[in-house]
């Protein structure tokens, strides 16, 4: 499932913005469907230029009918009547996203007989330090098993002991869900530290759910501003 809000604070439209000769949104959806990895890949939009788009390059959208603050809860909407066991969230203004990556998510509830984990999501190492403070990039620190303890917008861990090299970590914005984890989300509210960060992942914490973070070394690029998107289309070239 692929979220696709037409609105967006600091890039309204991005979505539709041309990259080398599609759509931002499109590529995407490309690139979804080219991993192979999925029984269906949908865009949930609330926008029917968006929803257009995709049917007419021959794809599969729906249309959202409720008011939605984040992804999940679009795609909970979405979802809510499937018979579906695991669902893959990839944001729509990632053009990048790759095989190998998304493989490595899947294949956590491979590994989770048990069925302990409800959630498992992508970050990738980053050392620049102009990226590490940069409020537009979601970090997240983990425990000894790669469970996510938190995620914030600020550089964490907080480097107090400069003789010890920190090690930072992108939250990379794909997700996937157990269905039962992502139906829960839907009818809890949202508490304060989601709220304080706008960081939807964190109500998944507030309320108990576990996270397997799964490291990468693809970090793609994520549009979020007109400055990735001139990177995003000198990267495609």
């Amino acid at each position: 499932m692929i979220p696709a809000r037409y609105a967006a604070s600091r890039f309204p439209a991005k979505l539709m913005q041309d990259l080398s000769g599609k759509p931002v949104i499109l590529r995407t959806y490309e690139a979804a469907v080219k991993t192979g990895l999925f029984d269906s890949v949908y865009v949930v939009t609330d926008s029917p230029v968006i929803f257009d788009t995709i049917t007419e390059a021959g794809g599969k959208a729906l249309i959202s009918h409720k008011e939605h603050e984040c992804g999940s809860d679009r795609i909970a909407e979405a979802v809510a009547d499937m018979e579906v066991d695991i669902i893959v969230n990839v944001q729509g203004d990632e053009p990048f996203t790759d095989r190998e990556s998304l493989t490595g998510v899947l294949e956590v509830f491979r590994s989770d007989p048990d069925q302990e984990i409800d959630l498992a999501s992508l970050m990738v190492k980053i050392t620049d330090r102009e990226e590490i403070e940069n409020p537009n990039t979601v970090k997240v620190i983990v425990d000894n098993r790669n469970f996510a303890l938190y995620f914030s917008r600020s550089p964490i861990p907080y480097p107090r002991n400069q003789e010890i090299e920190a090690i930072y970590y992108k939250h990379k914005g794909i997700y996937a869900f157990r269905k039962r984890a992502l139906m829960d989300f839907q009818r809890l509210p949202m508490l304060s530290l989601e709220a304080t960060e706008k960081i939807e992942a964190i109500r998944y914490l507030e309320y108990g759910k576990k996270i397997k973070m799964v490291e990468t070394n693809v970090s793609g690029i994520e549009i979020d501003t007109p400055e990735d998107l001139k990177r995003a289309q000198q990267a495609w070239k």
